[in-house]
């Protein structure tokens, strides 16, 4: 026969919230999934590492040049600024050591004109992260809304925008780049110049990009309408729209930032391709792919002018490219 349990005293004068004490006397607080995204994005190193270079590079595109800032000014000449006296008439490379490199010309100078290298890469960021960036809202905007409707609907409505897809991945994007950009007049719908470029090269990279993402969303929407959040708002008689923007989409949030971050990249490799074909900006605007095309002729007296730019796009994808991998592992609640 054991004694019975003395259950009087302090052991029935204790808080529920004394459960919640740690060890050092703290209470232990709860953390919300964005949280814990956080302190999983801030251990990976290389997607920190990347985040501070696109950071840094979209600042610099901001503040590269009036009206937000002028560092271009402030640091170097004008990117258009010619400095003849600095170039060899017999070879038209720069004078002195490295292409002309010094304090005012820290990156060198371009052959023949002797613009400012350093100048034309920070003018260039402009129209690149520009370009990628807006192309990339266009693609998510689309694909997104057309993803989620197949994905929630199914039926002929699925059937019909998946067949749209395969219709889309299948279309020559950069040959029917090339030649709507080549054909484009100087002035149309209220536009000139490479205002007009840079629109029509926006609309045809993020309208025929939209497939990529709209499958991703599709595939994360089939899962979602069959969870047991969608079926207590539909039997509470929740409608269809209020059910897609205020039950799935909130859930699409983290694939939809994932694959944006990782198709930026690959929007601004779309954009130099052009600018090397020849049919992106026209000059004296700077941009990496058009330097890289002036770089071609001039390659074995001055590497430097086609290092740069190539060290410019490989460090920008590269920088995204981290931070995308980054977001998904830290967005992933299967992720330790």
């Amino acid at each position: 026969m054991t004694t019975p349990l003395d259950v009087s005293g302090q052991a029935l004068e204790a808080q529920p919230e004394a459960v919640l004490q740690g060890t050092g006397g703290k209470a232990i607080e709860g953390r919300s999934l964005g949280q814990i995204a956080w302190t999983r994005l801030k251990r990976d190193k290389a997607a920190v590492a990347g985040a501070v270079v696109v950071v840094f590079l979209v600042l610099v595109a901001i503040f590269a040049e009036r009206p937000f800032g002028g560092l271009v000014a402030l640091f170097g000449d004008s990117p258009n600024i010619p400095n003849n006296d600095l170039i060899d008439p017999m070879t038209s490379a720069p004078t002195g050591a490295f292409g002309g490199i010094s304090l005012e010309h820290p990156f060198g100078l371009e052959p023949v004109n002797g613009r400012d290298v350093f100048a034309r890469i920070l003018s260039g960021a402009q129209i690149s992260l520009l370009v990628a960036f807006l192309a990339t809202l266009v693609s998510v905007v689309i694909g997104a809304l057309l993803g989620v409707l197949a994905g929630y609907f199914g039926g002929w409505i699925d059937t019909f925008i998946s067949r749209l897809m395969d219709v889309f991945l299948a279309f020559p994007l950069l040959l029917f780049a090339i030649a709507i950009v080549g054909a484009l007049p100087d002035q149309a719908i209220g536009m000139k110049g490479n205002t007009l470029r840079l629109a029509v090269i926006v609309f045809i990279i993020g309208f025929f990009s939209w497939p990529y993402i709209a499958r991703i969303v599709r595939g994360q929407t089939l899962s979602l309408r069959e969870r047991e959040f969608v079926d207590a708002a539909r039997s509470l008689g929740a409608s269809n729209g209020y059910i897609i923007f205020r039950e799935v989409f909130p859930n699409l949030v983290a694939p939809i930032l994932v694959y944006s971050t990782l198709l930026i990249p690959t929007n601004i490799m779309f954009e130099a391709s052009l600018s090397f074909l020849g049919v992106g900006v026209n000059e004296p605007q700077a941009s990496w792919g058009g330097m890289l095309t002036r770089a071609v002729d001039y390659y074995q007296i001055a590497p430097h002018f086609m290092i740069v730019p190539g060290l410019a796009i490989f460090i920008t994808v590269m920088a995204f490219n981290l931070l995308g991998d980054g977001l998904r592992d830290a967005l992933d609640p299967r992720a330790r």
